[in-house]
């Protein structure tokens, strides 16, 4: 069975970027463009990482509520979430970090197969 990927991530045209990097090397992708479709789509697919940016569409939950919400779930606590953001500061990475994510990418500061680099590892000690 392939790893499955959850990106939560509003920008359709990073989505993509990323989407295409991890079909190639062999993940089911699914998108979701902001915390509630993500939550849904975690209850109904329980993916092997969840990739969460921390701001999202400003009408609906945003990546920090959608980490609370993640981890206080019996069923999806413990599912790796890698929060991949463009906010980088000291007390947006403690937050995460206390509320359960299993790492912090700053998007700036990556590249996609950083990224997968990652997530991979993230999956080895998952199993």
């Amino acid at each position: 069975m392939k790893p499955s990927i959850l990106l939560v991530e509003d920008d359709t045209f990073l989505a993509g970027i990323y989407a295409k990097k991890f079909e190639t090397d062999g993940f089911d992708v699914a998108f979701a463009a902001n915390g509630d479709d993500g939550m849904k789509l975690s209850l109904k697919d329980h993916p092997s990482v969840i990739l969460l940016d921390l701001r999202l569409q400003p009408d609906k939950m945003d990546g920090f509520e959608m980490l609370r919400q993640l981890k206080a779930d019996a069923g999806l606590k413990d599912i790796p979430v890698l929060v991949l953001t463009n906010l980088g500061q000291k007390e947006d990475v403690d937050r995460c970090l206390k509320l359960g994510a299993a790492g912090y990418v700053i998007k700036a500061h990556a590249l996609p197969h950083e990224v997968l680099a990652k997530v991979k590892a993230l999956i080895h000690a998952n199993v």
